[in-house]
């Protein structure tokens, strides 16, 4: 029998969520099918597909999915699910490829997710009721998102919205320059909290903490005058969206865009403050300042004046997460002749390894039968919506 979610599990709000919600199998199986397959999930970027036929996959808890570039150049995603028997259809991480044949029975299917061949299935059988179940996608500047929900949540408008402001910085035209993943023995909803707030930054993460202010909301209103006046000077726009929790125009569709000081004498995200790669877009120097974007709930961004940093936490189980991290250059820059890839990676790989630690020793005490959620800071804000969103889709 499926668990009641009507009382909450005893949440109360503006406190952390109770122990159930980290520990307990259904509510995790609840997490998949109730939130991620309904919601807005960032998977890639289109430089990862340049070619027709290029393809890679995305998994979380149990699902997989294909995303590919046609034959037309269309990106198209599809449920990584045979539909005779349900074998995976795609069983390599990425590739090129004509057709998708399953390792099963062999049944075969096009770029758009037709079947084209199964064999000895009868005179009346219809290939044509038989293709790759798709999945909704979007591309908000190069980024791609997914969703699986018969009716995904509608995001459109707000993506919409964010355009103006990331036409600066050129999206479209990234490539990945390192990807790795940082897998963490603790709940998927623990590894997001962490990262949906900054009352930690200060005591946890000493190497963030001496170039980006939002470890004390202070700095931030003291800084941001001087960086409005810079960041108009470099050519970028000084607006916000804050369409988040509450403030999200629809259930799912969250954006959120906010620029923010770092601390003087840094004008990126680095060991030393310094510039790691060629500058984004049509900017015309260093703004030093870094802007936080959100596309739906579940994915985040940093973009820097020369370089992105994506961050995914992706459950594998009820208590199994990957932190997985990406970053981005502009699309022309050669490593070894444009940056080097331990300096742009440096800053949020320390930071990743401090995440890991910390997220895995919160997952060790709330598996005490001790634990009782405690009261919310004001810098926990993000979590609170979180929370109201997340909560609203399991009671759907």
């Amino acid at each position: 029998m499926a668990k009641d979610m009507s009382n909450l599990g005893g949440y109360r709000e503006g406190f952390a969520l109770p122990r159930s919600f980290y520990t307990d199998r259904e509510i995790y199986e609840r997490d998949i099918t109730a939130y991620w397959n309904q919601s807005w999930i960032w998977v890639g970027h289109v430089s990862q597909l340049p070619n027709p036929g290029d393809y890679f996959l995305f998994d979380y808890g149990p699902e997989s999915i294909i995303i590919v570039r046609t034959q037309s150049g269309e990106v198209r995603a599809h449920l990584n699910v045979c539909r005779h028997r349900g074998s995976r259809v795609c069983t390599e991480a990425e590739g090129n490829t004509r057709l998708f044949v399953c390792p099963y029975h062999a049944w075969t299917f096009d770029l758009e997710g037709s079947l084209r061949g199964g064999r000895a299935m009868g005179p009346d059988f219809d290939p044509g009721d038989w293709g790759l179940f798709p999945a909704h996608l979007r591309i908000f500047e190069g980024m791609i998102l997914i969703c699986t929900a018969d009716t995904p949540p509608p995001i459109d408008a707000a993506l919409e919205r964010l355009k103006p402001l990331a036409a600066p910085f050129d999206l479209t035209n990234l490539k990945v320059a390192h990807e790795t993943s940082y897998p963490v023995p603790a709940n998927w909803k623990l590894a997001l909290e962490n990262y949906m707030e900054c009352y930690h930054c200060a005591p946890s993460h000493q190497e963030y903490a001496r170039s980006h202010t939002l470890k004390d909301p202070r700095d931030v209103a003291a800084l941001a005058p001087a960086l409005a006046e810079r960041s108009r000077a470099v050519g970028l726009s000084t607006d916000d969206v804050w369409e988040t929790g509450s403030q999200a125009t629809a259930l799912g569709a969250d954006v959120y865009w906010r620029r923010y000081p770092l601390f003087e004498g840094y004008d990126t995200g680095s060991q030393t403050g310094e510039g790691v790669a060629p500058l984004l877009g049509t900017l015309t120097g260093y703004d030093g300042g870094a802007t936080d974007l959100v596309l739906g709930t579940l994915n985040n961004l940093l973009i820097y004046a020369d370089h992105v940093v994506g961050y995914r936490f992706v459950p594998r189980g009820l208590q199994e997460t990957d932190i997985q991290v990406i970053w981005y250059v502009r699309g022309d820059a050669e490593e070894g002749r444009d940056y080097d890839r331990e300096a742009l990676t440096w800053l949020w790989h320390v930071t990743s390894l401090d995440d890991e630690r910390i997220i895995r020793h919160n997952q060790e005490g709330v598996n005490s039968h001790h634990f009782q959620p405690g009261p919310l800071s004001e810098m926990e804000w993000g979590i609170d919506g979180f929370y109201r969103g997340y909560l609203a889709f399991l009671q759907r």
